[in-house]
């Protein structure tokens, strides 16, 4: 994949992809894929499904969009308007499997999905979609600080005796208020940061210490930030462990560029890791990886021969015994970019390289 591909639109990467690989057309189901093919626009209903209310056909000649005549006025005037897509629809209460089957007959055409006679092609259309046009970093950079801004918001207004719940309730109103779907609220208070690295949220009330964890999705971009926020002084092993982390954070994301393999941005984090002290730590929560239309596309790991390239997004989460580092980064030209720093934040400096990083510290509260 070239550096080029990056200023071609969603539709001339996957005509790109057809004509390259000798295949007819190309049918999307996934939520995130009907959102990048057609920058920005939606097509579900129940928000727990990676599968939406309306199919996409795309061949050489023709696109069309394949759903039930119960969802086809709204999908067809509020999302598809303009695009150029041929409504295709059946009864509610009809399978739209023969309406593909009928499109796609004698044809070579491929999927975002196990369809029954088409090739899967997932793999491919992430690395399509991985390398953000000009259009999507655009928007990215909106969605990060949004999201960033609302996680840290919500960490200076929370309050001591607040329960779990209470608290992805302010994060998750703070959103959906904007358009902005929370695909993951993560909430953990005191003990519970310490026991569970994925805590969902509870009904355990806040006595000092709390983590909140943000997923932010717009338009099919997700944005992945995590923030920490104390009430009185630190414990000491607090103090130590958020600087070892902050160091842990650094040498993987500036790791993190153009022709690197993830494997290895992946063997310099258990480096580090083992530098911290903390050399096995790394078994008990994945090390994050590439972002874009996903909250993660795939977790990386030591065998992932995947190459970093310019304009994708990644967001590495290292965690040690208390704390936790989590932002979205976009790799640029000169240097990457985290979208989710917003400046208005207490931050710990860290020196790699003849850098220096700011890195997020804990909110302390009285």
């Amino acid at each position: 994949m070239n550096i080029q591909i990056s200023a071609l639109s969603p539709e001339q990467k996957v005509k790109s992809l057809l004509q390259q690989k000798g295949y007819d057309g190309l049918l999307v189901r996934k939520r995130q894929n009907f959102s990048w093919l057609t920058e920005g626009k939606v097509n579900h209903i129940v928000n727990t499904s990676e599968y939406g209310v309306a199919d996409l056909l795309l061949l050489d000649d023709k696109k069309y969009c394949i759903t039930v005549k119960m969802e086809s006025r709204r999908i067809m005037e509020e999302e598809l308007e303009g695009l150029g897509y041929e409504l295709v629809e059946c009864e509610w209460y009809e399978s739209t499997t023969p309406l593909i089957n009928r499109l796609c007959k004698d044809k070579k055409v491929v999927s975002d999905t196990n369809m029954k006679g088409m090739k899967d092609a997932s793999s491919e259309l992430v690395q399509l979609r991985s390398q953000l046009s000009e259009r999507e970093r655009e928007q990215y950079r909106w969605l990060g600080q949004f999201s960033a801004n609302t996680l840290e918001g919500v960490a200076r207004e929370i309050q001591p005796g607040m329960s779990e719940f209470e608290i992805a309730s302010l994060v998750a109103t703070k959103t959906i208020k904007e358009g902005v779907n929370p695909q993951v609220i993560l909430v953990a208070t005191d003990e519970r940061i310490y026991n569970y690295r994925h805590p969902i949220p509870t009904e355990k009330k806040l006595d000092k210490y709390a983590m909140l964890v943000l997923c932010a999705e717009k338009g099919g971009l997700v944005a992945n930030v995590t923030r920490f926020v104390h009430f009185g002084p630190l414990q000491e092993h607090l103090k130590i462990n958020k600087e070892k982390l902050a160091k842990i954070d650094v040498w993987m994301n500036a790791a993190t560029r153009p022709g690197s393999k993830v494997k290895d941005v992946f063997q310099i984090g258990l480096k580090a890791y083992a530098e911290a002290g903390f050399p096995e730590d790394w078994r008990l929560l994945h090390q994050g990886g590439l972002t874009g239309f996903a909250s993660r596309e795939y977790l990386a790991s030591m065998n992932s021969e995947e190459e970093v390239v310019l304009h994708q997004a990644y967001a590495w989460n290292p965690a040690i015994r208390g704390i936790k580092s989590e932002d979205t980064i976009l790799v640029e030209e000169k240097e990457n970019t985290f979208l989710t720093h917003t400046g208005n934040w207490p931050y710990i400096e860290v020196e790699h390289q003849g850098r220096h990083y700011q890195r997020p510290d804990i909110l302390i509260r009285d």
